[in-house]
């Protein structure tokens, strides 16, 4: 392939996320630029950016093969934009790049929440904005090593336009589910991510809080009271994982013996390391973005003129982590979701 015929893609905000698909694309023979911070773009130039998986897949990209800066003009001339910065970040994101991108450029949201897309539309009226999911958890495991905790691909926008990327994607052994209902993909994921406090109130590993039923029953109450608004909405969420998504909050509060017999068979791994980004955001100090998982489901509680009070409950408890509060037992932590309802 001559080079002027390949995909070129900018990468802003690159993470965890931003940095593990922009090497998949880079491995697929896209030209890929990193937007991101100095700690991670320094650890790549001097060791190659190297991702991984559970499956066995190890690959190193030498730094000479992308594209490494802070600067959001050096999404100048991208065929493609790729949004990775927490969701607290994407307005600000999307007015840095404005003033580099020709009209019309494909800009694809690849982050947690349900309203960046929204975000990102007002903000570049003159781009194209479209939704994207990523399924997994991506955990760091040394300079500039990125590894897949988890299973389950990337699901995209079906649009025409983001084609080129699904095939680069695809050859970098990351083949995307392709979707013409990213709302319902959306609000699916955003259900399974209510997870995330959980996981950063525990203190536990994602695999450590799985083997805790009163983890689980948390979780399960969280989704159960956003599966209901979510329904209320008029919105099909659709499912994430193998398991019917209706059916995950019985799956959850089973006992343990049972909950493991029937995980198991749907065939979703966990690294024993992985932990949620929320718990990562935690354990760096950061603003985590419990505003736009959590949060948003009291939002939409508040637009059908209903309640969301675990979830508010899980928002508090959550700011309350932000300003050191240590973890939380699973016991008390369901109980107190559980009381949350009767108040």
């Amino acid at each position: 392939m001559h080079d002027k015929d390949r995909l070129t893609v900018a990468v802003m905000g690159a993470g965890l996320i931003g940095c593990y698909i922009g090497g998949a694309l880079a491995a697929g023979g896209a030209r890929v630029t990193l937007i991101g911070r100095p700690t991670y773009m320094d650890a790549i130039r001097e060791n190659g950016l190297r991702i991984s998986d559970a499956s066995g897949r190890d690959t190193l990209i030498p730094a000479s093969d992308v594209v490494l800066t802070e600067s959001p003009a050096a999404a100048a001339g991208a065929d493609v934009v790729l949004i990775t910065v927490k969701s607290d970040a994407t307005a600000e994101a999307a007015a840095a790049l404005a003033p580099y991108l020709a009209a019309g450029t494909p800009v694809l949201s690849l982050q947690n929440g349900a309203d960046n897309v929204a975000a990102i539309a007002a903000t570049l009226p003159e781009m194209r904005a479209f939704a994207g999911m990523v399924p997994f958890n991506v955990a760091g495991r040394g300079p500039a090593h990125f590894h897949q905790a988890t299973g389950s691909p990337i699901q995209i926008d079906a649009d025409p336009a983001l084609d080129r990327l699904a095939d680069v994607l695809a050859a970098g052994g990351l083949p995307p589910v392709r979707s013409a209902d990213m709302e319902g993909v959306l609000w699916g994921k955003l259900l399974v991510n209510l997870n995330n406090a959980i996981n950063a109130l525990s203190g536990k590993t994602l695999a450590q809080e799985f083997a805790d039923r009163d983890y689980r029953r948390a979780w399960a109450l969280s989704m159960k009271e956003g599966l209901g608004l979510v329904k209320a909405a008029g919105i099909r969420p659709a499912s994430v994982l193998p398991l019917p998504i209706e059916r995950m909050p019985l799956l959850l509060s089973l006992p343990n013996l049972l909950y493991r017999r029937i995980a198991a068979r749907q065939k979703t791994t966990v690294d024993r390391h992985a932990r949620s980004s929320m718990a990562d955001d935690l354990a760096r100090g950061r603003r985590t973005e419990v505003d736009h998982l959590n949060g948003a489901v009291v939002r939409l509680a508040a637009r059908l003129g209903r309640n969301a009070p675990v979830n508010a409950k899980l928002v508090e408890l959550v700011r309350m982590a932000e300003s050191g509060a240590p973890p939380i037992p699973g016991r008390e932590l369901r109980q107190t979701l559980a009381a949350s309802t009767r108040a």
